[in-house]
């Protein structure tokens, strides 16, 4: 009895799975991104053939850092393990018993990892869960709501591991130093600076500020398999690189996720199809005017707090008028058939933000429909 591939089937109704529009964005939640059909060809080649992996992690890493014109580069499974074996390669360096004892050593050796307070952030996991599986101790430095070279600077001490720079609109804004402040502090004090990058779209910038290891997520900007992208100073990323030995072990990348990210990332450099932010306003645009012409709706145009090229869709829901707080209508939309993901951070203030990246204009078209359908109690 043959069985059918499971490629070549429903996988929504093989597995019972609600199929989804995501409007949220370049979520781990939803899966983040879909590659392009050379990256899943090349995961798809990796998958069945056999390496030796130090070889391909080591020549895969040589040839990004090529691509980027940086001194070192390593794949790794997500950023998030990237965060932490960047913390603890550069607790452990070269150091042998640390590196099979890092969280039960009694050495007496630099563990503190000075993070902004405001940085000190739930991306989904805690960033101090991060540091603490890499062996280190965060140290937050300024307020909630201010953070200044100064703040940094006056922690310093000779239990300073590093300095970690979260780059994220999880992260506060206002009055927080940059990168390239952060990494003068960094450089005067001759002390590492980590930048979490995950989602930002420019793969060199925190590098060529001053940055001793830069992280990226392989799945959103560059829209590649689940992995992670660790670039920097070639002796910080060998310590990285040393920690497959140590903690990096559970959090080990696959063949397929080392091919296909280095692919991608050669298409993200090379062959670039990337939609801009007034592309997207372009798409967005029928939908808004549409959203506007309900009661109680309200849309407009707004631009990424973290100031990358990504213009999405704010929609104001007036719960006098329609009967329904933001909240609750976040919570309707992903009830029924297909859910809707929006970005929902701004829920508690009346509104929410639709990031239509991975949206295309026929379920844009859904989207609004679903909306009108709840407010006007239509089942």
């Amino acid at each position: 009895m043959s069985l059918e591939s499971p490629a070549k089937k429903d996988i929504y109704g093989q597995y019972h799975l609600k199929k989804v529009i995501n409007a949220s964005g370049r979520m781990t939640i939803l899966g983040v991104s879909t590659p392009r059909p050379e990256v899943v060809e090349t995961v798809s080649q990796g998958l069945n053939e056999y390496f030796e992996i130090k070889d391909l992690i080591d020549k895969t890493g040589q040839y990004i850092a090529r691509l980027l014109n940086v001194e070192n580069a390593l794949v790794v499974s997500c950023a998030s393990a990237g965060i932490a074996q960047a913390v603890a390669g550069l607790i452990v360096k070269d150091d042998r018993d640390l590196l099979f004892n890092l969280h039960s050593s009694t050495k007496n050796v630099p563990r503190e990892i000075i993070v902004a307070k405001g940085h000190n952030v739930n991306f989904g996991a805690p960033i101090g869960t991060m540091v603490a599986l890499g062996g280190g101790v965060v140290v937050e430095a300024g307020y909630a709501n201010e953070c200044y070279a100064d703040h940094i600077a006056s922690l310093i001490n000779v239990n300073t591991a590093a300095i970690l720079y979260v780059k994220s609109h999880h992260c506060v804004q206002k009055s927080m130093l940059s990168v390239a402040q952060a990494a003068a502090v960094a450089q005067k004090y001759q002390i590492p600076l980590i930048v979490d990058a995950a989602a930002e779209e420019d793969l060199v910038t925190y590098y060529q500020q001053g940055a001793d290891i830069v992280i990226y997520s392989g799945a959103k900007a560059i829209e590649g398999p689940t992995s992670g992208l660790a670039i920097g100073r070639h002796q910080a990323i060998e310590w990285l690189k040393r920690q497959s030995e140590g903690i990096g072990r559970p959090m080990k990348v696959g063949k397929e996720g080392i091919l296909g990210l280095t692919r991608a990332i050669e298409l993200y450099i090379n062959d670039p199809k990337h939609e801009t932010g007034q592309q997207m306003v372009s798409k967005m645009q029928p939908f808004i005017e549409k959203l506007n012409a309900l009661n109680g709706i309200s849309a407009k145009v707004v631009w990424d707090s973290a100031g990358r090229d990504i213009a999405r869709a704010e929609i104001a829901f007036d719960a006098k008028v329609i009967g329904k707080t933001a909240i609750e209508m976040v919570d309707l939309m992903k009830q029924g058939d297909i859910a809707v993901y929006f970005r929902q951070y701004k829920a508690n203030e009346g509104k929410v933000d639709a990031d239509v990246r991975s949206v295309t204009s026929a379920q844009l078209d859904t989207i609004y429909h679903k909306i009108k359908n709840i407010i006007q109690g239509v089942e």
